[in-house]
């Protein structure tokens, strides 16, 4: 197997789960959190697509100031403190569904 291609889906894998964690979470802190990971795994998708400036720009700009800006404000607001281990017991049954789901899809 080519180590590009590996590398390629592995960041796309990355892109994926973290992004799909972004989504289910509860406290906007760590959302934020997996929202930083699925832009650092978007800036290796674009440095293995030869596009090193967009890539770059991605670290910088969303991963960087953007994120910055929106943790500022989530601090601003003080909308509360989100348990992480409750909260990912609470959506154990989600993620399966989440799993199977994607298992289906591939399969089709």
């Amino acid at each position: 197997m080519n180590v590009e291609i590996f590398f390629f889906y592995l960041f796309g894998l990355i892109a994926t789960a973290s992004a799909a964690l972004f989504v289910t979470r509860k406290s906007p802190v760590a959302a934020a959190l997996w929202l930083v990971q699925t832009m650092f795994a978007l800036a290796g998708l674009y440095i293995m697509l030869d596009a090193q400036f967009v890539g770059a720009v991605q670290v910088l700009v969303y991963a960087g100031a953007i994120m910055v800006v929106f943790l500022f404000v989530v601090m601003l607001l003080n909308l509360g403190h989100g348990d992480a281990v409750a909260d990912l017991q609470r959506n154990r049954v989600r993620l399966a569904a989440g799993a199977v789901g994607l298992v289906a899809v591939a399969l089709l």
